[in-house]
């Protein structure tokens, strides 16, 4: 089966730590939940570190300190109303797959966050692949409702997955 993520990996304690293997993993958990075939998509992952991440964030969001993770959908998918599902996406086929986007995430602040959560860090990082990829499919957190969306939907991947539910 191909690779579901296209991994780029920036900062080597990613490939040693099977970041690829997981992304897809935690992709096709979210396309299985949400009915969406797991292939006919692409997603671009970049695993890197808090420096790099905070120039993305800074460049992106005039944020310019380090965070966990970042997504950018290729498209807007959100749904209109608050808490309404997103709008579907169609897959492509095998030579030219539906890009839904591209995701940054960050060594050094993800395995802090999981030390003080006291959570496995492949558990937390998979929580943040989910959470970046249901951003890519038109998810968000901002309005009250969508958030409450948001968050049922991660959890209810997660413990498909075997994985706590973060927000407890």
């Amino acid at each position: 089966m191909e690779s579901l993520v296209d991994t780029m990996i920036e900062d080597d304690r990613w490939g040693a730590f099977g970041l690829p293997a997981l992304a897809d993993r935690a992709a096709r958990g979210v396309l299985a939940e949400l009915g969406m075939p797991g292939q006919g998509f692409e997603i671009s992952l970049l695993g890197c570190d808090d420096a790099r991440i905070a120039t993305l964030n800074a460049d992106f969001r005039g944020k310019p300190q380090p965070t966990n993770v970042l997504s950018w959908p290729t498209e807007e998918r959100g749904a209109e109303e608050d808490g309404g599902s997103p709008d579907p996406v169609e897959p492509g086929d095998a030579e030219m797959p539906e890009e839904l986007g591209d995701i940054a995430i960050a060594w050094e602040t993800c395995t802090r966050e999981a030390e003080e959560q006291g959570k496995p860090v492949a558990d937390h990082v998979t929580h943040l692949i989910v959470h970046g990829v249901l951003h890519l499919l038109g998810y968000d957190h901002v309005r009250e409702r969508d958030a409450a969306l948001m968050e049922s939907t991660e959890t209810r991947i997660l413990v498909k997955m075997g994985i706590a539910n973060p927000y407890e």
